[in-house]
């Protein structure tokens, strides 16, 4: 059998048994963007090797359901606060005693989340809304 002729078939086999096991997109979320942008837009998708459609659909999704707590940002936080309680009493040639270390630690497991949360809004009005 010819297999350029069996390739679009296996295609098609491949996107109708996709097809099968979802719900029907049937809703449109559209955005206006600008010429610049949509050429943006086009180049991230295909440096992922995606379609437009489907990147920015995966990519709308991912957000809409990220948490609001987002355990890496947390964490990279919590990283920021234990090296910033750390410097600071080494740079002023001070002596970090283990219980030091524990008190800090303590105190950046208790407060990491409230500190993510406040830095993160921080962010959010930093950046322009665009209407």
């Amino acid at each position: 059998m010819n297999t350029s002729k069996r390739a679009p078939n296996l295609h098609l086999e491949g996107r109708l048994s996709r097809s099968q096991s979802r719900s029907a997109r049937s809703c449109v979320a559209q955005a206006r963007v600008t010429e610049e942008e949509h050429r943006d837009l086009l180049r991230a998708a295909r440096s992922d090797g995606r379609a437009l459609g489907e990147w920015a659909r995966e990519i709308l999704l991912r957000e809409a359901r990220r948490s609001a707590d987002d355990a890496l940002f947390t964490e990279l936080i919590a990283t920021r606060m234990i090296l910033l309680n750390l410097l600071k009493p080494l740079a002023m040639g001070q002596v970090v005693t283990p219980e030091d270390f524990t008190r800090i630690s303590a105190t950046v497991r208790s407060d990491k989340r409230k500190v993510a949360q406040e830095i993160q809004q921080q962010y959010t009005k930093a950046t322009p809304k665009e209407l």
